[in-house]
């Protein structure tokens, strides 16, 4: 039986894209100096993203300089100087990027009612959100929306020591559960679920019908995989009890 459920956050729980892209938009249509049109100024703060978000996890950087790396690659492009200290790129950040950011966070419909009607399962599984964000970031989000008392758990690569593929092992140990029986629920088809079967969990693809990274239609498993449409769908996809 199913002992814990991890939970992906962006583009599971909350839709961290929709956010970006309303947030950079604003920035863009309130740049007059502009270098190139609404939508490639946009594209490359996306690519940015990934970008230095992957040196972030790699720990090439702290997670306040992979934003900083981010405002020092895009600010040409829009036309704007580059702030010459670490404290001004900090502000830039703070005052453009995360204040805007944070107000644009949306949670998906189908959070809660999936959450309710696992609390309501007979020896239920435990629940956390296993993520490669910030800590103190993700946790606002779930805050936001009331989600943290659901949660036993927010695993980052801060408390884990390490970022997904990798923590998934490392979950599983901190939460003190054989990787057999876990579950993991992702939107990320490699790094939710394939890389989560690898690790001996089940993984199963939430498909929102739409590719995190390029925004186009979702992208067709080369192999088959536990798949829902809704997180609505995910008390009846669990391993049963004894399996």
């Amino acid at each position: 039986m199913t002992d814990v459920i991890f939970f992906d956050l962006d583009g599971t729980l909350v839709d961290h894209r929709s956010a970006v892209l309303e947030t950079i938009g604003r920035v863009v249509r309130d740049a007059p100096g502009a270098t190139a049109p609404a939508e490639e100024l946009v594209a490359l703060w996306w690519a940015l993203e990934a970008r230095h978000m992957r040196e972030y996890l790699a720990g090439e950087c702290s997670f306040a300089e992979h934003h900083r790396r981010r405002v020092r690659s895009f600010l040409p492009a829009l036309g704007e100087a580059v702030p010459t200290t670490p404290e001004l790129l900090d502000a830039w950040v703070a005052e453009r990027y995360l204040g805007p950011f944070a107000e644009s966070w949306q949670c998906y419909p189908d959070v809660l009612p999936c959450l309710d009607a696992l609390s309501r399962l007979p020896r239920g599984p435990r629940l956390a959100v296993l993520t490669n964000g910030d800590p103190g970031q993700q946790r606002a989000k779930l805050a936001r929306f009331g989600f943290l008392e659901h949660f036993e758990a927010v695993l980052t690569p801060t408390e884990l020591g390490t970022a997904k593929p990798a923590a998934y092992a490392a979950a599983c140990r901190l939460m003190g559960t054989d990787p057999g029986r876990a579950v993991n629920v992702g939107d990320m088809l490699e790094s939710d679920v394939h890389a989560a079967d690898r690790a001996g969990l089940t993984g199963i693809w939430l498909d929102r019908g739409i590719d995190f990274v390029t925004g186009g239609p979702s992208p067709t498993p080369v192999e088959p995989v536990l798949r829902i449409e809704s997180l609505t769908d995910l008390p009846g996809q669990l391993p049963p009890a004894g399996s």
